[in-house]
């Protein structure tokens, strides 16, 4: 008698199949790209949610985290437009250039579109539809990357932004780009923006997320830094209590070019901020850099991958977390030098502080060198308060609290102080301190 062997088949999540079935009733009313999203939705279904047997996944197992999938957003109603009016609150001090969604839906009438030299906008929904060629060019060709989370961003991408900056040109105030949230019920949001600052041209972009409680948000931006360009790009989850948040930032980095970014939570249940860059051109610098501040069971999971391929390249990568209550920080960190990026100069450090015994801070820095002529090197430290410097304070008379929060303030305080722009930097320190002080309450 002869056995049949049958093929393992993978068993759906009720997340997983939710997802399938979201994406096969939307894919026709979907704007542009239809192949594209067909080819990458058929990526993620192979995949699957990631888990933690995925090493590139191992502190955010989706699959686990993800019971089930939200119904995509509606278009927002009047009384969200209203409500989002206060979005970005946080840099409400800072001059900016105003870019509003609400449910990942561009509302024009709460956004700055007056004409600026050198600078175009257009919301990524009327780029996909119209067949735009930047789009058609680059959405998904930045760089080449294997993540089931960006496959099925592109499957199911709907609104966000379409960015580009003209060679030689200098944007004169920060474009701010607020997503906003209306929480009328849980929903899943796709949102997919591209940026693209040519060469010579100076660009500050800011990010803030606002999600709405059990929101399930996975957004995805591919940034093109041309060759001798200077970009700041600064993101922040400020995400109410419940949503799930997956921020992906995929950075092309030309010759000469300058990259500075900065990525920051205090909100939201589960956040994982992901990032893939590649030092493309010779003589690159580009700073990456974040600080976290989380309570309760809140889970922020920093991973960034860093690829030098051409000689002369700098990269630096600082991040901290202060982890209080019994949440939990995960950092992964890999920097590649491919044989040709001779004369890099790298290096990466994350630094938790523990202000609770039931916290949590996993760290995995790793570095993957193939060129013999570079310095590279990496560190991860994680401990509580300094005992004798805590004493020291409170020895002269400043009260416990006050005590610990100077403490966590110059902790933080050197990783924001690594943001360029003043306003956005003191708008930094003052949140951290708003953080400190409802900690304190």
């Amino acid at each position: 008698m002869t056995a049949t062997v049958r093929p393992i088949r993978a068993v759906k999540t009720a997340a997983e199949a939710a997802l399938a079935d979201t994406y096969a009733a939307a894919k026709a009313l979907l704007p542009g790209l239809p192949a594209a999203r067909e080819q990458a939705f058929r990526r993620f279904e192979a995949q699957g949610l990631p888990h933690r047997r995925v090493e590139a996944w191992k502190y955010t197992d989706l699959r686990a985290l993800m019971r089930d999938a939200k119904p995509l957003a509606a278009p927002p109603g009047a009384e969200a437009k209203a409500r989002a009016k206060q979005g970005g609150a946080i840099f409400a001090s800072v001059e900016a250039r105003r870019l509003v969604f609400v449910d990942g839906a561009f509302v024009p009438e709460l956004s700055d579109l007056s004409a600026e030299a050198g600078l175009s906008i257009m919301p990524m929904a009327q780029a996909l539809a119209s067949g735009d060629a930047l789009v058609a060019r680059h959405v998904g060709q930045v760089l080449d990357i294997d993540d089931p989370a960006v496959a099925l961003n592109t499957a199911l991408m709907g609104d966000d932004v379409v960015i580009k900056v003209a060679a030689g040109a200098t944007v004169a105030r920060p474009v701010m780009i607020v997503f906003a949230h209306s929480g009328e019920r849980p929903v899943s949001v796709f949102t997919r923006s591209l940026v693209v600052v040519e060469p010579k041209a100076k660009l500050t972009l800011v990010e803030t997320h606002e999600g709405a409680a059990d929101d399930q948000i996975n957004a995805v931006m591919e940034l093109i830094v041309g060759d001798d360009a200077e970009v700041d790009h600064l993101k922040i989850a400020a995400n109410r209590k419940g949503a799930l948040q997956v921020a992906t930032l995929i950075v092309s980095i030309g010759a000469r070019a300058k990259f500075n970014d900065f990525a920051g939570a205090t909100g939201g249940s589960v956040t994982r901020n992901q990032i893939f860059a590649r030092l493309a051109g010779e003589n690159a610098v580009c700073h990456f850099s974040g600080a976290n501040l989380l309570q309760g069971h809140q889970h922020v999971d920093t991973t960034l991958v860093v690829e030098h391929v051409r000689p002369g390249c700098e990269s630096r990568e600082l991040y901290k977390s202060v982890l209080d209550g019994e949440s939990r920080g995960g950092f992964q960190g890999r920097i590649t030098v491919q044989a040709e990026a001779q004369k890099t100069d790298a290096r990466m450090a994350t630094h938790a502080l523990l202000l609770s015994e039931n916290a949590e801070a996993d760290a995995k820095p790793e570095l993957e060198i193939f060129a013999d002529d570079v310095q590279c090197g990496h560190g991860a430290t994680a401990g509580a308060l300094d005992e004798d410097l805590l004493f020291y304070l409170k020895a002269r008379g400043i009260p416990p609290k006050e005590a610990e929060a100077l403490m966590v303030t110059a902790f933080v305080g050197e990783v924001v102080e690594r943001v360029a722009h003043e306003g956005l930097r003191d708008s930094l320190l003052a949140a951290a301190d708003g953080w400190l002080q409802a900690r304190s309450a």
